[in-house]
């Protein structure tokens, strides 16, 4: 998101918050947001939101959840931050949560205030808009009608009408903000809106789209007015002059157009960027333009003789966010991909300082009132497209973050932490007492189970996909990367001790041995290591795997190590001679991860199935499946007892299971994305389950929801 900031002006232009279409597809938000900021109190921050909003059954929360978009209210003390569970609302100055709106039923996309800054608008992928009352944190209504994800939201400037847009259907709709009522569809565009804008006096508003179409609507009737065409590539931004007789467009063909709003006529086009140009917006004295470009540039036009008047460069990839200071006198840029935030000398164009922080992708930059702080939102994403209904499923990377920052020394103030990319590891130390988990930023975050406060993170890794396991003594966390390497950390005091670099491609699975003394290490590279815990000593390399090795597991008694490969099979291990045992039988070629009873006797198993496996440890029979999921079935874990059995999958579901029976005893839901991981406490009165939603839930298990109907 490009996010302009001027001193004390009225409100100008209120641009799509997000658009989800686009984020799937190029990776980066395309809107323009122009506001005043005022200056008022900030709210005081409310306490304990590990509590917030919880699903029934659960008794914390760890984490936020992803961060897919993010407003500044119009007074500028308050940040609405659209996660992956709901809306956080943050306190910009004291950088503290101070609710949490909750209700959608899918991730959040967008995020948009009200003019007076009194609503708050969310739009979700479960395809509703709900309205909030800021001062009550209330839920006011919820806007029904739309049959795609509502990736894009925007008031008039008086706050009485919203105009939504998402999906492929090239629809939009406007809302009375009033009633919470539907006024108008209004159809036309051939593909994803990506770009909307009212003028200034709110009786039209401009659409772009994928079509490379720009079309003028009047908010009164809902008559489409004009099709602005001329663009060879999508419109990624349009914006209103500040006295409503121009629009501006900037589009996937490295373009810049003016257009005249009356006519719809081209009245100039800008040329000098040499990627695709993806805001522009007019200065409030209307003959100024900003733009800013895949091209690494930002630059600023002269309308009245079409010539560049100052181009700014120094991003190494994609940085196109920029806000001013409220002196005018400092520009900042995000620098997208390269990581980085520079801070520019208005008048000589040169760069004052570089912010270094975030690791990639920097989607908007923005000035508090006072000029004091600055804050950076990172969206580090990338979403890995796969082949449906195979094992190549989708892969996506989100690392979230808002950085806050003293814009005069340079120095990092603080960072809106918690608000995590998929965690597809959990696991709880032997006592109970603190859970770990791995996650795709490259981290591994220790939380206190009691409190639910985050007490460390360990740091290290250089690539992302953490696998961590705690050793049974409690003394050490290994943890494996998709950076090919294992390390082992101090449990208690997170150092770290030694680093394991033998593997070739990336690390899938960790486990100890009951005795903690040897680790063993699955991979991509299609072996597994055994590790002398003690000395770092590399015990044995275990080949026979002709695929990629998805997980390990120890039997209790340690002599024998159980294996899944992508070659589908499973194979079993004699650990003091590094010698293969057996091959289990049946069809195991959707099987991507195992268990082992507590009692060794039974292996359980899931993966590209809605079903789980339990096989005999020592025959490798089938003995049973467990049907109920309806998707794909990626973490089972047994209770420490052995008589319950907990499933998590793509269904954002957790299962649980008489072993002895078979029976389903219940379901746990709550989750926003799949449920990658679940482990048990200790004492079995806790499970905790990871999710792709970028949270950890905690739940009672004499809470949990029973469901016997089948």
């Amino acid at each position: 998101m490009l996010l302009i900031f001027f001193p004390i002006l009225e409100t100008l232009y209120s641009g799509p918050q997000n658009n989800n279409l686009m984020t799937k597809r190029r990776l980066f938000n395309l809107a323009l947001l122009l506001v005043a900021i005022l200056f008022l109190q900030p709210s005081t921050p409310a306490q304990d939101h590990t509590q917030w909003g919880l699903p029934d059954g659960a008794k914390a929360r760890l984490g936020k959840g992803r961060i897919l978009d993010i407003a500044h209210s119009p007074d500028g003390t308050q940040l609405a931050v659209a996660s992956a569970i709901g809306v956080w609302l943050y306190d910009i100055h004291a950088g503290t949560e101070v609710t949490l709106f909750t209700g959608h039923t899918d991730w959040v996309f967008s995020v948009a205030f009200s003019p007076d800054g009194k609503t708050l608008a969310s739009g979700s992928i479960d395809e509703t808009i709900r309205l909030w009352e800021i001062s009550t944190g209330q839920h006011k209504a919820t806007l029904n009608g739309h049959g795609h994800d509502v990736s894009s939201l925007v008031f008039t400037p008086d706050g009485k009408t919203l105009a939504s847009s998402g999906g492929y259907d090239g629809t939009i709709r406007l809302w009375d903000v009033g009633t919470g009522n539907i006024k108008m569809t209004l159809e036309g565009h051939g593909h994803d809106v990506s770009a909307m804008a009212f003028s200034p006096d709110g009786k039209t508003l401009a659409s772009g789209s994928w079509d490379e179409m720009i079309r003028l609507w009047s908010v009164d009737t809902g008559e489409h007015q004009r099709t602005l065409s001329g663009h060879q590539g999508a419109v990624y931004s349009v914006n209103f002059s500040p006295d409503g007789q121009t629009l501006v467009s900037g589009s996937e063909d490295d373009t810049i157009l003016l257009w005249e709003v009356e006519t719809g006529k081209t009245k100039m086009a800008l040329t000098g960027h040499t990627d695709s140009v993806l805001s522009a917006a007019f200065l409030p004295d209307g003959q100024t333009l900003v733009s800013g470009s895949w091209d690494n540039t930002i630059r600023f036009w002269d309308i009245t003789t079409r010539t560049i008047k100052m181009t700014f460069e120094g991003h190494t990839d994609r940085g196109t966010a920029v806000a001013f200071s409220s002196d005018g006198k400092t520009l900042a840029s995000g620098g997208g991909y390269d990581g980085t935030i520079r801070l520019w000398d208005m008048e000589t164009g040169e760069i004052k300082t570089t912010l270094e922080g975030h690791t990639y992708d920097v989607q908007s930059v923005v000035f508090s009132p006072e000029g004091s702080t600055l804050a950076g939102r990172s969206q580090d994403s990338m979403i890995l497209m796969g082949e449906a209904n195979t094992a190549k499923h989708n892969a996506t990377l989100l690392i979230s973050t808002i950085r806050l920052w003293n814009p005069k020394t340079g120095k990092h103030k603080a960072t809106l932490d918690e608000h995590i990319t998929r965690l597809p590891c959990v696991v709880f130390s032997p006592d109970g007492k603190t859970l770990a988990s791995g996650s795709d930023d490259h981290t591994i975050r220790l939380w206190n189970t009691d409190t639910g406060e985050h007490k460390n993170t360990l740091a290290g890794h250089t690539d992302w996909g953490t696998a961590v396991a705690f050793s049974p003594d409690g003394k050490t966390l290994a943890s494996g990367s998709d950076d090919h390497t294992v390390r082992l950390w101090n449990a208690d005091t997170g150092e770290l001790k030694t680093v394991f670099e033998d593997h070739t491609d990336q690390i899938s699975s960790v486990m100890f041995s009951p005795d903690s003394k040897t680790l063993a290490s699955a991979s991509w590279d299609q072996t597994i290591r055994l590790w002398n815990v003690q000395t770092g000593e590399l015990k044995a390399t275990l080949e026979g795997h002709t695929d990629r090795i998805t997980c390990v597991v120890f039997f209790p008694k340690g002599s024998t190590l159980a294996s899944i490969s992508q070659d589908q099979t499973i194979q079993l291990w004699d650990v003091n001679t590094g010698t293969h045992k057996a091959t289990l039988s049946g069809e195991t070629d959707w099987v991507t991860l195992l268990v082992c009873a507590p009692d060794g006797k039974t292996l359980a198993g899931g993966g590209y199935r809605h079903t789980i496996g339990l096989w005999e440890a020592e025959t490798g029979e089938l003995k049973a499946t467990f049907d109920g999921h309806t998707d794909h079935v990626f973490t089972v874990a047994y209770s420490p007892d052995g008589k319950t059995l907990a499933s998590g999958s793509w269904d954002h579901t957790i299962a649980l299971w008489d072993t002895d029976t078979g029976q389903h005893k219940g379901t746990l839901e709550g989750h926003t994305a799949g449920v990658h991981s679940v482990a048990f406490s200790p004492d079995g009165t806790t499970l905790a389950s990871g999710s792709e939603d970028g949270t950890i839930l905690l739940w009672q298990l004499t809470s949990a929801k029973a469901d016997f109907s089948e």
